[in-house]
C-alpha cells in the first residue's frame, strides 16, 4: 500500500450556524490542497501520490479521533491540517506521534485561519508534536479560492519529503557482505536505519550470490534477453592491465566468461532486493518473495573481488534508469556495501525523482594547480578552483547528463521521462572497463563517462559522530564540461577507467564551509558523496528535519529552509545551531 498524505479539514465545531458556515470553505481548502499534490508530486515508481481526505471536517475530540482512526487502515504518514477559522485547538490536534505533520491556516481577515495556525504551532510544540506551518505571506479575500505560489510552494515540499518519509518506513535494507575495504560507513548501522529512517537491516551472505548462479535459480530468459543487450550496448572499454597486473590469482576468468558472470549477478541481486514471480514460477518460492528492500549494498571487496568479478557492472544497471527492458525506476546499490553512501543516493532519489550518482571527493583543483598543470588558464566557471568527483564503476549512467530536455539541454531526467533517443545516446557515450587486477583481481567492467552537461546538482554527504549521531552536508552548485584535452591530461593522473565529474559550488561569502572551493571538501567530513539532479537542497533539508537529522553544513539560501516552527524555540541566532538542539531534543523519529 502506497504511503498517503492525510488531509484534516479542521472547523468551529460550535453548531447553529457558526460550523454550517464555515463547511463549504474547509472543505474546498482540502479538495485544493489535495488536487495540488496529486497533480504535481509522484512516488518513486511514477503513480500520483494518493491524498485522502476524511469523510467529515473535524470540529472536537471525537472527531480528531474518528479521523486518526479512518487514517489507520490506509496507511497515513502524514497528515496535513487545513483550516481557515479560529477551531478549537486542542480539541483537534492530530496526536500521532509519528505522523509527519503540517498545518495550513488561511490567511484572511474574516476566516482567520492564520490564528488557528499560529495557536496550533503553540500546541503541537508545548505536546512535544513538532509541525510545519503554512500561511500565506499576503492576506486573501474570503471567497479567494486559489492557493498562492508561497502556500503551494510549502504544500509540495511538505509533500514530497513526506513521501519519501513513508516510502522508506517499514522497508528493508539488505546488505550483500559485510565490512567493506575500511570504509566507516561499510560498517552498518542497525540503529541508525530502524531508529532514524524505519527501515529493518538485513544482511545475506555473498555465497547466497554463487549459490544461485551453481542451482540455476535466475530467470534463464531474461538472463539470455540481458547477455545478449550487453554484448550490443555495452562495449569493452580501454583495458588498463599488463600480465604482472595480477599475481595473486591464477584462475582468472576470461572477459566473456565475466561478463556472463556479471549479467547473472545483477539479475541475482535485484531478485534478493526485490523478488521475482518468475522464480515462483520455477519452484523457488522462498527466494521469489526477496526482502522488500528500498535500497542496498554490494560489500565486496576484498575477499569476493579477489577472485570474482566484483559489483561495478551490477550496481551501475541497477542504478541506472534503464536496462534491457527499456526504462525503469532506478534501484539504489551502494558500492562498499556503504550504507550512509547509499542512504545519501537514496534520499537524493526519492527527492528528485531521478538516479543518483555515487562519487569519491576525489581532488581540489585550484586555479594555481589547474594552470600549472594543463598551461591554460581558468574559465568564469572555474576562476575559483573546482573538484574532481570520481565515482566508482557501480556509478548510474544517467549522470553522464546526456538525456536532453526539448531545448537539447542535457540534463538527468525523472525516469519515466526518458525516451529512446536519451537511452541511445547515454550507451553510445559509455563503455566498460576491465577493471584494475591490481585492486580487483577477480576481474569485472567499470562503467567508463564522463559528465557532458552543465547541469545544477546537489551534493549529499552522511555521516555519523559519536557524541552527536548522523550529521548531513549539502553542497548545491553545478557540473563543468572541460575541453577534452584538458580532460584527458587531468584524469591522466589518477583512475582513467571511472567515471568523472568536475563539479563548482556555490560560494557564499561569510560561510566557513562555502567561502571557497577547497573549504567545501575540507569540511566535507567524509571520502564519499552523492549527487542528483537540481538544486534540492531545501527538501533535503525539510526531510532531514522530519527524520531529526541535523545539517552541518550547507549552501540552501536562509530564505528557503523550512523545518517545523518549534526549531525557532532552540535559538533564533543560528538556524544550524538550533537544528542540532532540535533534533538532539526530538530525538530520532522512530526512537
Amino acid at each position: 500500500m502506497y504511503p498517503r498524505i492525510g488531509i484534516r479539514p479542521v472547523i468551529d465545531g460550535r453548531r447553529f450556524g457558526v460550523r454550517e458556515s464555515l463547511e463549504e470553505k474547509t472543505a474546498a481548502m482540502a479538495r485544493a490542497a489535495k488536487e495540488l499534490i496529486s497533480g504535481n508530486c509522484r512516488y518513486p515508481d511514477g503513480k500520483p501520490v494518493e491524498c485522502v481526505i476524511t469523510p467529515f471536517t473535524i470540529g472536537c475530540g471525537a472527531e480528531a479521533a474518528r479521523a486518526e482512526e479512518y487514517f489507520s487502515d490506509l496507511n497515513v504518514t502524514a497528515t496535513l491540517t487545513v483550516s481557515a477559522c479560529r477551531a478549537f485547538v486542542a480539541e483537534t490536534m492530530d496526536h500521532d506521534p509519528i505522523s509527519v505533520k503540517a498545518v495550513w491556516g488561511f490567511n484572511s481577515t474574516k476566516l482567520p485561519g492564520g490564528l488557528y495556525l499560529a495557536a496550533a504551532v503553540s500546541a503541537y510544540a508545548s505536546s512535544g508534536l513538532p509541525v510545519f506551518p503554512i500561511c500565506a505571506a499576503d492576506v486573501q479575500d474570503a471567497d479567494d479560492m486559489s492557493i498562492p505560489p508561497d502556500v503551494s510552494e510549502k504544500l509540495l515540499r511538505f509533500a514530497r519529503c513526506a513521501v519519501a518519509v513513508g516510502w522508506m518506513r517499514s522497508k528493508t535494507y539488505v546488505g550483500l557482505g559485510t565490512y567493506s575495504e575500511g570504509i566507516g560507513g561499510s560498517y552498518s548501522n542497525a540503529l541508525f536505519m530502524q531508529k532514524y529512517l524505519g527501515i529493518r537491516p538485513e544482511w545475506v551472505d555473498m555465497t547466497e550470490i554463487l549459490r544461485r548462479i551453481h542451482l540455476d535459480i535466475y530467470d534463464r530468459d531474461e538472463y539470455e534477453k540481458a547477455l545478449d543487450w550487453t554484448h550490443r550496448n555495452c562495449p569493452v572499454g580501454m583495458n588498463a592491465n599488463t600480465d604482472k597486473s595480477n599475481p595473486g590469482n591464477k584462475k582468472l576468468m576470461t572477459l566473456d566468461e565475466q561478463w556472463e558472470f556479471c549479467v547473472k549477478m545483477t539479475l541475482i541481486v535485484h531478485d534478493i532486493m526485490l523478488g521475482s514471480e518468475k522464480l515462483r514460477e520455477l519452484g523457488w518460492e522462498e527466494e521469489a518473495e526477496g526482502k522488500n528492500a528500498v535500497f542496498g549494498g554490494f560489500g565486496g571487496q576484498r575477499m569476493w573481488s579477489d577472485w570474482l568479478p566484483n559489483g561495478e557492472f551490477t550496481g551501475s544497471i541497477l542504478n541506472t534508469s534503464f536496462d534491457w527492458n527499456g526504462k525503469k525506476q532506478p534501484f539504489i546499490l551502494s558500492p562498499g556495501n556503504d550504507c550512509l553512501n547509499g542512504t545519501e543516493m537514496l534520499f537524493g532519489s526519492l527527492l528528485s525523482s531521478t538516479a543518483s550518482v555515487s562519487a569519491d571527493m576525489r581532488i581540489y583543483w585550484s586555479p594555481e594547480a589547474f594552470e600549472r598543470v594543463t598551461g591554460e588558464k581558468p574559465d568564469v566557471m572555474t576562476e575559483n578552483g573546482f573538484l574532481h568527483l570520481l565515482s566508482a564503476g557501480s556509478a548510474a549512467l544517467d549522470g553522464s547528463g546526456l538525456a536532453c530536455d526539448e531545448e537539447g539541454t542535457g540534463m538527468m531526467k525523472r525516469w519515466w521521462e526518458l525516451d529512446e533517443n536519451d537511452i541511445n545516446t547515454i550507451l553510445r557515450r559509455t563503455d566498460w572497463c576491465p577493471v584494475n587486477l591490481m585492486q580487483n583481481r577477480g576481474g569485472g567492467f567499470s562503467s567508463h563517462f564522463r559528465v557532458e552537461a552543465e547541469m545544477p546538482v546537489t551534493l549529499i554527504g552522511l555521516s555519523i559522530t559519536d557524541g552527536i549521531g548522523p550529521v548531513i552536508r549539502i553542497a548545491q552548485g553545478y557540473t563543468v564540461v572541460l575541453p577534452d584535452d584538458i580532460h584527458h591530461m587531468l584524469t591522466d593522473k589518477t583512475d582513467r577507467t571511472h567515471p568523472t565529474t568536475w563539479f563548482v559550488p556555490e560560494l557564499i561569502s561569510g560561510r566557513k564551509a562555502f567561502g571557497s572551493v577547497r573549504s567545501v571538501i575540507s569540511n566535507w567530513g567524509s571520502d564519499r558523496c552523492a549527487y542528483t539532479y537540481g538544486h534540492i537542497g531545501r527538501d533535503v533539508i525539510t526531510l532531514a528535519s522530519m527524520l531529526r537529522i541535523p545539517v552541518a553544513v550547507h549552501n540552501v539560501p536562509e530564505e528557503d529552509i523550512f523545518r517545523p516552527h518549534s526549531w525557532i524555540s532552540f535559538g533564533a541566532a543560528s538556524s544550524e545551531d538550533a537544528d542540532f538542539r532540535a533534533c538532539a531534543y526530538y530525538g530520532p523519529l522512530y526512537g
